[in-house]
């Protein structure tokens, strides 16, 4: 991830989501805006309103295709066959931004060289898409600047999610679309903190700030405030942790605002994992799923009952403040932990407020250094990097130059792997799953009447001519099976689905989706592969 290395380490916008609206092309791939990211959604709506092209590249017609000006339906998984055969066409019509690559980038010559291996025949075969589209597609991107890549976890939950993420780099890197206003590479993060938690250190292998924990200098840092002896050893990621207690490698978990039996890939692996394990801690709002299966629940507050900040998908700094005391015995998460330390015997948590934690935070993260309660106070938000307290903030990354030891992004040849999971007889088709406007992630939201009135149930989306094939009606239930479970689930029929292809979101208890899903992992991101998994459909 070289060429990307600040923005695509953490998983950041380079760019800021007012700038959407001034984009003259936007290509929204592996996302479904306005149900994931309603607010991110209006702000593309509007900026088609103001002239902007947009282009939809979804194996489904999600609701923003109606605003599109062309939609891509590819195949699940094959996005990086579109991505660099969009890539060819810029290159082979001159549609590149010669200079921008001559000055800002490195490796070309070999990137140009890999593109020989994605002719249109094997595009389109790989796709699934008339190369016609895939022409379109790119003069569309490339003659209309500046353009902004967004997507979301239809890009990264693949076992070559990697290679989606650098496809999408070269794509912006050639034309020039890179530190360029209202133009940038785009990812949109899942949740309200999940930059914020990635940026404290919540990734196995690194510090705040994306501080490498294997380098020695970053973890003499940390040893030195902390006055602690650390591992210079990368931990594991979250699945790979799941893998390791089904295995008796890991004793205990210490589980905090997760729900892993309705969110984690192949689902019923990662249950068995947890009945396994010795002792089992969940820390949480809600007694969820999962925490009923915990030794020793802990309650923790909610965003509303604890002050600290936040840090969304724009790399925004922000205060959250308390507006109601804490229900019953819950705590803040930082007080909780710091509790359980200190009670353990550690030195160094004798915290009083999550200020005192943002402090220490600035202290040693220099993307952070220049940001403080104070001026959070006084300005409202900050976004990182900002270095000095006179620094004013990075609204777009890589304006100069690139976070690589040469200043320049380097594009990446990629060669074109199929998904782990594929289809056969006994599976013919592929499911992939996706979010509900009306429910938030797990369980969170089923607690309000309103939205369950909205959206109470799960039901499967299934292609009208599959639907036929197999004899299944509306409002039918059926069996979905994969290779790893099965769950019962009434169907929709509808043309949001191409044919071969299925949905189901993972918001309901009652249809517990992730038993099907593929723990298949990505080999450098690790991050697993539940937008492709390999299904049969049976009415119940």
């Amino acid at each position: 991830m070289a060429g990307l290395a600040t923005a695509l380490g953490s998983g950041a916008m380079t760019n800021t989501i007012a700038e959407i609206e001034t984009s003259a092309c936007i290509m929204a791939i592996g996302t479904s805006t306005t149900e994931a990211h309603p607010i991110i959604g209006y702000r593309v709506k509007r900026a088609v309103r103001n002239g902007a092209k947009l282009i939809v590249a979804n194996p489904q017609e999600v609701p923003l295709t109606q605003f599109a000006d062309l939609h891509l339906p590819l195949k699940p998984g094959s996005d990086v066959a579109l991505l660099m055969g969009m890539a060819r066409v810029i290159i082979e019509e001159s549609l590149h931004d010669q200079q921008y690559i001559e000055q800002r980038t490195e490796n070309f010559e070999a990137f140009k060289q890999s593109l020989e291996a994605y002719t249109p025949e094997f595009v389109s075969d790989m796709t699934g898409l008339d190369w016609n589209l895939v022409v379109e597609a790119a003069r569309m991107y490339a003659e209309n600047g500046p353009a902004s890549i967004l997507y979301c976890m239809g890009i990264t939950q693949h076992s070559h999610g990697t290679d989606n993420v650098l496809a999408i780099s070269n794509l912006a890197l050639i034309t020039g679309n890179l530190g360029r206003v209202s133009g940038g590479v785009n990812p949109l993060r899942g949740q309200n903190n999940v930059q914020g938690a990635c940026d404290m250190g919540s990734l196995p292998n690194v510090f705040t700030g994306y501080q490498q924990v294997a380098n020695d200098e970053a973890r003499s840092k940390f040893e030195m405030a902390w006055g602690a002896t650390l591992s210079g050893k990368p931990g594991l990621t979250h699945t790979e942790i799941f893998d390791a207690a089904y295995k008796g490698d890991v004793k205990a978990i210490y589980l905090i605002g997760e729900n892993p039996v309705l969110t984690e890939a192949n689902a019923a692996h990662a249950i068995e994992a947890m009945d396994r394990v010795e002792f089992f801690i969940v820390q949480d709002i809600f007694l969820n799923e999962t925490a009923q299966k915990a030794d020793v629940v802990l309650p923790a507050a909610s965003f509303a009952e604890k002050n600290g900040t936040f840090v969304n998908t724009e790399r925004r700094v922000q205060r959250v403040r308390k507006v109601v005391e804490p229900v019953g015995e819950a705590k803040p998460d930082w007080w909780i932990t710091s509790a359980i330390a200190n009670e353990m015997g550690a030195d160094g948590f004798a915290y009083n407020s999550a200020a005192d934690i943002f402090a220490e935070i600035t202290s040693v993260t220099p993307s952070y250094a220049g940001i403080s309660y104070q001026r959070l106070e006084e300005e409202g938000s900050v976004q990182w990097p900002c270095p000095a307290p006179d620094h004013p903030g990075t609204p777009i990354l890589h304006a100069e130059k690139f976070a690589t030891p040469s200043g320049k992004g380097k594009l990446m040849p990629i060669e074109y792997r199929p998904s782990e999971e594929c289809c056969d007889f006994d599976f013919p088709l592929i499911l992939t799953t996706e979010r509900n406007l009306f429910q938030f992630h797990s369980t969170m939201t089923r607690y309000s009447e309103g939205l369950d009135e909205l959206s109470g149930g799960e039901y499967i989306m299934i292609n009208p001519q599959d639907a036929e094939k197999m004899g299944i009606s509306e409002g039918d239930m059926v069996e979905v099976s994969s290779r790893r479970g099965k769950l019962q689930v009434k169907a929709r029929i509808t043309r949001r689905c191409q044919p071969g292809v299925a949905s189901l979101s993972f918001h309901f208890a009652e249809c517990p989706t992730n038993l099907l899903t593929s723990a298949a992992l990505d080999p450098v991101a690790k991050t697993p592969e539940t937008k492709v998994c390999a299904i049969k459909i049976e009415k119940a």
